[in-house]
């Protein structure tokens, strides 16, 4: 494949075991080795297809191929967005400071309550999906998202400033069924370094 033309799966920002024990070696590992890559895996696969079809002239089932193609690039953004968005709970910060810290105080009135409202967009997502925290600049204000599947109810044109993966493939080895356990655990490997980042280069 043509070096810059196709996706690459990002190496992880930490090692396998840093995020235990909310996160598993074994759990991290199948999910960004596997998971992960198969979205990667899966987005290449079809825009060479695609490429294919046009060099040849020949034709091409262009609604499904799109549809699968918004599946498999929202898996892989969201997820490269996921893994910098956490970091061991030894270097993580209970709650944001700075810009972030300022801005979700604004919205919701304290970090408490975004907290709560986050986490309920993580477990009430029907299926399998994603919470995020999003960023409106036409209104400027922080905005929680709730993505089913990779590509379903997404804001278009909103940054997203932090992600919360709770498809079963991300907790199920640690947690079982119960995603409302590994969202709890999630707020303590949050990197707040990271998302606050994201957000002063959105505001610059």
């Amino acid at each position: 494949m043509e070096t810059g033309r196709f996706y690459v799966l990002p190496p992880l920002p930490y090692g396998t075991k840093d995020l235990e024990p909310f996160i598993s070696e074994e759990q991290l590992e199948i999910h960004h080795d596997k998971h992960h890559q198969g979205y990667v895996n899966g987005a290449n696969a079809i825009l060479k297809k695609l490429q294919n079809a046009r060099e040849e002239d020949v034709d091409v089932d262009v609604k499904a191929s799109l549809k699968a193609l918004s599946f498999n690039i929202g898996g892989h953004i969201l997820h490269s967005l996921f893994w910098p968005s956490l970091a061991p709970s030894s270097e993580g910060k209970e709650k944001p400071g700075g810009v972030l810290g300022n801005t979700i105080d604004k919205e919701f009135g304290n970090f408490e309550r975004f907290k709560k409202e986050f986490s309920q967009a993580a477990v009430s997502v029907e299926g399998s999906g994603w919470a995020t925290l999003a960023f409106c600049k036409q209104t400027n204000r922080p905005i929680i998202m709730q993505i089913e599947k990779h590509n379903t109810n997404i804001y278009p044109t909103f940054r997203i400033l932090m992600v919360l993966d709770v498809w079963e493939h991300a907790y199920y080895l640690d947690y079982k069924n119960a995603r409302g356990k590994f969202v709890d655990a999630f707020w303590n490997i949050v990197n707040w370094n990271t998302v606050n980042k994201r957000l002063e280069k959105l505001l610059k």
